[in-house]
């Protein structure tokens, strides 16, 4: 039995958990060797009961570690471990790490520079249009856009980052096999192929009551801050906020009218000092540091930056028009012959990407 499996089966053993785990692998030295110890030898480590230890030592006849590997590889999944390069390293750095994670589809070196966006189940337009919005823009500029693939804002989230043509992640509170909401199959499929979808949990683990914070620390914990869209004040959206400042990551909240319920969350964020967001501006300049200040690669030196920016054949073609003189909008779109909502998200993005720079009176010029 290789690290992997072991670390399959103890994930699959009821009690046994990312932190009695890690007590294990430090009195043991790996999975295998917790899976090979005797009862007598489990009951020394720290935080190891009676039942754990009788779990663990039988764990043969209580768990199946070859169905469930059968099972991965039916479903077309894989599974990573922390010592694994496509683990997310700031998953980490959390205090309890999963022992595992299913993956369907491929977490990259890119998904290093990722924000989580979450929201109330129950939403309004203005929600779902503004966490969309937000999700399109980040993602187009690079962002990977993680959230927990359900109703509401998880979903508008994903929707538009694919939207955006980025990279989307879904953590779900269930087995990767078990979809809800049933009408998101086709949504999780485009997630898979232009992102992941991700767990913890084994298959056909059911969601309940504790599924969905044990998945909420994961999205806050792979992530470098969590945008907060629309909650009430019981909204499980804030649970995800609260251990983003556990991990001392940035976390936003996007106001919305004085008198919704559906705001209340968002608004309490802000006096505990989340920082208002009103665009992606308001994210970005937290993480100016993700962005090099030109299109070329960045030096061997350089850390937590991404990879050399790609334009598209839109953005090309604007850039192409811009100089260091400065250029009215609507003669770049005179020039460029596009339709005017095309000209509009080109120069968005060029801003974003720091490769020109707005001046009053919509007037742009390059910024190199």
């Amino acid at each position: 039995m290789d690290s992997r499996e072991a670390f399959i089966a103890l994930n699959l053993i009821e009690g046994v958990g990312p932190v009695r785990a890690r007590s294990l692998i430090e009195h043991f030295g790996g999975a295998p060797e917790i899976l090979r110890a005797s009862k007598h030898e489990l009951l020394r480590v720290r935080n190891i009961g009676e039942d754990i230890a009788e779990k663990i030592s039988g764990w043969e006849n209580s768990i199946d570690l070859v169905g469930e590997l059968k099972r991965i590889a039916d479903f077309g999944c894989h599974v990573l471990i922390s010592s694994d390069e496509q683990y997310p390293a700031s998953l980490r750095e959390i205090y309890d790490p999963p022992l595992v994670l299913y993956i369907k589809g491929q977490l990259t070196a890119k998904d290093k520079n990722a924000v989580a966006m979450v929201g109330s189940r129950m939403t309004t337009h203005y929600g779902i249009e503004t966490a969309r919005k937000l999700a399109y823009q980040l993602a187009y500029t690079g962002v990977t856009v993680v959230s927990g693939g359900a109703r509401g804002i998880d979903t508008a989230a994903h929707q538009g980052a694919l939207s955006g043509k980025g990279r989307t992640i879904a953590v779900l509170g269930t087995g990767i096999n078990l979809i809800w909401p049933p009408e998101n199959v086709e949504l999780f499929e485009r997630i898979a192929s232009n992102g992941a979808v991700i767990t913890q949990f084994p298959f056909n683990r059911p969601a309940d009551k504790q599924s969905f914070p044990i998945r909420n620390r994961i999205v806050a914990g792979m992530t470098l801050g969590t945008v907060v869209v629309e909650a009430n004040l019981t909204s499980g959206a804030l649970i995800t906020a609260n251990f983003a400042t556990e991990y001392g990551r940035q976390v936003f909240a996007v106001p919305g009218r004085i008198d919704s319920p559906r705001s209340k969350g968002c608004h309490d964020l802000i006096k505990k000092g989340a920082k208002l967001c009103e665009g992606i501006e308001d994210i970005l300049s937290e993480f100016e540091y993700l962005f090099p200040s030109s299109n070329k690669p960045p030096s061997p030196g350089e850390t937590g930056v991404l990879p050399a920016i790609e334009l598209s054949e839109n953005e090309k073609l604007v850039y192409d028009l811009l100089s260091h003189e400065g250029m009215a909008i609507d003669e770049v779109i005179r020039k460029s012959g596009l339709p005017s909502s095309a000209v509009s998200v080109a120069l968005f993005s060029l801003e974003m990407k720091r490769l020109l720079k707005q001046l009053p009176g919509k007037i742009f010029l390059r910024n190199r």
